[in-house]
């Protein structure tokens, strides 16, 4: 009998509305085992999560019925309705409109999960503009500046 047989890994880059450090770090744990539900409740493997203050990365095994905008609007939402009732923020918490999505090989699996695993380190010297900025020219994915997130530094938006 004939199957269907894939591999299918992609990371997804979402941010916070406005760019705005929203995300606590004291229940970022608690984000990522609900993300790891949602992601495995759609039938995929999370290979790797990491929730900074002001943006997610998470990289993940697809089944080929999937897509990659229905997971991600899921994610979303969900997380939002989550840190909406668990009260975390002061102010309304919302994603920003988008996200990155990146595709990988078999080979490159170990590299990308130690990558989004040192998300802390790497972001002591690189700012997220400056990360997602390097992933689009990376991947050679056309874009323009006017339709990436809103990006807000020191409280001036660029």
């Amino acid at each position: 009998m004939a199957d269907t047989y894939t591999q299918l890994y992609v990371q997804i880059v979402f941010a916070v509305k406005g760019r705005h450090s929203l995300i606590p770090r004291e229940h970022k744990e608690e984000l990522h085992r609900y993300v790891t539900g949602i992601v495995k409740n759609r039938g995929a493997k999370l290979l790797a999560i990491h929730c900074m203050p002001d943006h997610v990365h998470v990289f993940i095994g697809f089944s080929p019925t999937l897509t990659i905008a229905s997971l991600a609007r899921d994610i979303k939402t969900a997380t939002s309705s989550f840190i909406k009732e668990k009260r975390w923020t002061r102010i309304p918490f919302y994603w920003q409109e988008g996200y990155g999505a990146f595709t990988y090989s078999h080979s490159q699996v170990g590299a990308v999960v130690r990558y989004i695993l040192n998300q802390e380190e790497h972001h002591r010297k690189h700012t997220f503009r400056e990360e997602y900025l390097t992933l689009l020219e990376k991947f050679e994915v056309p874009f323009e500046t006017k339709y990436l997130f809103e990006w807000i530094d020191d409280g001036v938006r660029k």
